[in-house]
């Protein structure tokens, strides 16, 4: 069978999807109860909604496709070959934005809804872990999705929307984010077990200048604040390897590759000695961001109040 056309249809072949969409969609919902039951009046009565709404909404849509999607007998309708290819993937589409509004309405919901929640690699042994904990004993069906990166990428995922709240360091200054200081940690100078600074308990900063440096990678917000205190202290540092976790680091300072600026461990490393930096004041500022202006649901507005209300407080004792 052929398909009629109708020579007055609204979208040409050339049409944009958006243009298509935007006229479509409106109607698309009509169109499948009329197809279901096969009755103008009886659609019209289950979707609480005019005949004659309902009926000019079925002729623009032919009108708009330029195709005939039903056989009309008197108030009783069928659908066409076309009407049927349609319906099915009507269907499909209006089952999938059913789905995607549970989605997004559960994951508002006070008691069981989701925050997307975003933190450096070096806070992820304890003090993220212990956060969740303490939030959820208040909380306990609130969901997290977690995403454990360096301070510019999780920034970035902040305004494209995929996080509601990151814990980065040092405190982002743009005007699209929001951000509060929440604590304050100090930093170490990691050296060799054997180095010849390894009796020490503190170290001005200048005294390691002709040592070599192990860093996390540009772009990491430790690897800035290495930079900056040994330009504070004088010198520049030479760097023999960038990586991407602090605890690798770790490691490669244990075997002998250099020396770093690190925060504490979660756990005492073998291997290497922990040095406290005296000059210049050797600390990185951790804080929680946001992205301004953005609403928040019930969930990620209470996780929100209680990162807030650890301020000073925030990393393990």
């Amino acid at each position: 069978m052929v398909h009629q056309q109708r020579s007055e249809a609204h979208l040409s072949p050339s049409s944009d999807t958006e243009d298509i969409v935007a006229m479509l969609a409106p109607r698309l919902a009509y169109f499948a109860g009329v197809a279901r039951t096969e009755h103008v009046t009886r659609a019209a009565q289950e979707m609480q909604v005019p005949q004659s709404t309902l009926s000019r909404a079925m002729v623009r849509l032919e009108q708009d496709l330029g195709v005939d999607l039903f056989a009309r007998r008197g108030r009783t309708v069928s659908l066409t070959p076309a009407g049927r290819t349609f319906l099915g993937s009507v269907e499909r589409a209006l089952a999938e934005i059913e789905r995607a509004a549970d989605e997004v309405r559960a994951d508002a919901d006070p008691a069981t809804g989701k925050v997307a929640f975003g933190f450096l690699h070096t806070m992820g042994s304890e003090t993220v872990p212990g956060l969740i904990r303490a939030f959820r004993a208040d909380h306990p069906r609130v969901r997290f999705s977690l995403v454990q990166n360096y301070g510019e990428a999780m920034i970035e995922r902040l305004r494209s929307g995929e996080l509601d709240l990151c814990l980065t360091s040092p405190v982002p200054d743009a005007p699209d984010l929001v951000a509060r200081r929440l604590d304050e940690q100090k930093l170490r100078l990691v050296v060799p077990a054997d180095h010849r600074l390894a009796s020490r308990k503190r170290v001005r900063l200048a005294e390691a200048a002709e040592e070599t440096f192990v860093t996390l990678e540009p772009g990491y917000g430790m690897r800035r604040i290495t930079d900056d205190l040994c330009r504070q202290a004088g010198f520049k540092p030479r760097i023999a390897f960038e990586g991407e976790e602090a605890e690798t680091l770790r490691g490669l300072v244990a075997a002998g590759l250099g020396v770093a600026l690190l925060p504490p461990p979660a756990v005492p490393r073998p291997g290497v000695a922990e040095l406290t930096v005296t000059a210049p004041r050797a600390a990185r500022e951790i804080g929680v961001a946001w992205l301004a202006g953005h609403p928040d649901t019930p969930p990620v507005a209470a996780f929100k109040k209680f990162l807030l209300s650890r301020r000073g407080r925030l990393l393990p004792e």
